[in-house]
């Protein structure tokens, strides 16, 4: 085991999550994490009210370990599909994509594990400042909607950890013991993942998704919508190429708009479009070669951690003399 304030807190073995992913992050793909002792993070950003009982039906039957909901703030109808769950019996609710204000006084009236991700100091000491147990700091380098002020994880875990006295879970271009080991040395006490539990066997994305992370270099990933300030990172792809070119030459929103249209991720994580869809994807998708089951990216990640700390421990000269 591995005991930091998030593992007690959750009642998890590892403080390893999974990310939220829309249309990633399903019953089976949330219940095997937590199963590996992590805490699964079943995310709710595509769901209707009837999908999201059905998926929390299969959720509760196939793991006896603790889960999260996430649920994107921007979603209009948030307070009735938080609530839903929470009369199911949800005991962790992670929220993002919106101000933690909406949600703070319902969930403390709960009585449940509430945490936000963010991404930036100020908005991590206004979810401390809430009664939000925890926070997830989310770097750019993560896949999918990121920050507006393009703050990478390398210089915002530490600003965040020494800005609040709350868990910090830190998110955003991790994918092995080595991402984990610099987690915590920056000063986060858990980690978060999305981009390398989508390419496992239990994620229900299509093949040609998981493919076009493994085939993906480190230069694959691009960033998109930040004419709209709203910026997504993806693989490269057609579509990608065609909002950046629209956006150079200095189209209007609703012109960008209308270029990526309706349900583009859908497009990509279940049709399999990986041209004319939105791969979500983050810049770790380079240092992913395989798909694994999630119980092996566990097998790999836990046993890798003592190894990354001992080759540290080989730089720090002892003598003193």
């Amino acid at each position: 085991m591995i005991e930091t304030r998030v593992t007690k807190i959750l009642g998890i073995k590892y403080p390893v999550i999974k990310g939220g992913m829309v249309w990633v992050s399903n019953a089976e793909l949330t219940a095997a994490v937590s199963n590996a002792g992590g805490l699964g993070v079943m995310g709710v950003g595509a769901m209707d009210m009837r999908t999201l009982n059905e998926e929390l039906d299969r959720l509760q039957s196939m793991t006896d370990k603790p889960f999260g909901i996430s649920f994107p703030l921007i979603r209009p109808d948030y307070e009735a599909m938080i609530g839903a769950a929470l009369d199911r019996g949800v005991k962790i609710v992670v929220t993002s994509a919106g101000n933690p204000a909406k949600t703070h006084k319902m969930l403390q009236s709960a009585g449940v594990v509430a945490i936000h991700v963010i991404a930036n100091v100020k908005m991590a000491q206004k979810a401390r400042d809430l009664g939000y147990h925890m926070v997830v700091a989310e770097g750019f380098e993560a896949g999918g909607h990121d920050g507006k002020d393009e703050i990478t994880t390398f210089a915002l875990i530490p600003q965040v950890a020494d800005a609040v006295d709350i868990p910090v879970i830190a998110a955003g271009g991790i994918a092995d013991a080595r991402g984990m080991v610099a987690a915590f040395a920056l000063g986060a006490e858990g980690i978060q993942m999305g981009t390398r539990f989508a390419a496992t066997k239990e994620s229900p994305v299509h093949e040609n998704f998981k493919q076009a992370i493994i085939n993906a270099i480190d230069t694959d990933t691009t960033v998109t919508g930040r004419r709209l300030n709203d910026p997504v990172r993806v693989i490269k792809n057609k579509l990608s190429q065609e909002i950046l070119d629209a956006e150079a030459a200095g189209a209007s929103p609703e012109d960008i708009l209308g270029i990526i249209g309706p349900d583009r991720t859908h497009m990509a994580s279940i049709d399999g479009d990986v041209e004319s869809g939105s791969v979500m994807s983050g810049q770790v998708s380079g240092m992913i070669n395989e798909i694994k089951s999630v119980q092996e990216v566990f097998d790999e990640l836990i046993p890798g951690i003592e190894p990354v700390i001992n080759r540290i421990k080989k730089f720090i000269n002892k003598d003193t003399t």
